[in-house]
């Protein structure tokens, strides 16, 4: 768990989130004890983890069922532009559809063309005269 923690606080820190380790560790605890709504996926090996994804799940109708959102992908600055995002996102997106999922969503920043191309090359596509809007509690 401390190895994630510490690259969560990575990536929020390079997104400039300001969420505390414990807040960290309250989002994360449900998810590593099993809990339905999410998940948390190490890339690399177990022992010494480039980066992890994190996804949400949830119901749509849009998309005829179990559909998930990745809230969080983070490779470690030293080993990016390599493709390991990419196959990451690939591959996991692959074993979702298996396991019955019918979308896979995520946000990405209007201004970072770097992400977007990411995604892009893993098979996202913009819904165009969609935007993500939310409501924070």
């Amino acid at each position: 768990m401390e190895k994630l923690l510490l690259m969560m606080s990575a990536l929020q820190r390079e997104n400039e989130l300001d969420l505390d380790d414990i807040q960290r560790r309250q989002a994360l605890t449900p998810v590593l004890a099993g809990s339905p709504h999410g998940v948390v996926y190490l890339i690399g090996p177990e022992r010494a983890p480039v980066g992890y994804v994190s996804i949400g799940f949830g119901w749509s109708m849009q998309c005829g069922g179990l559909s998930g959102i990745v809230d969080e992908i983070f490779v470690r600055p030293a080993v990016r532009g390599r493709g390991i995002a990419t196959e990451a996102l690939t591959r996991l997106a692959k074993a979702l559809k298996e396991a019955g999922l019918t979308a896979l969503h995520l946000e990405v920043g209007a201004d970072n063309d770097r992400a977007r191309h990411l995604f892009e090359r893993a098979h996202f596509k913009r819904r165009d005269n969609h935007h993500l809007m939310s409501r924070a509690f």
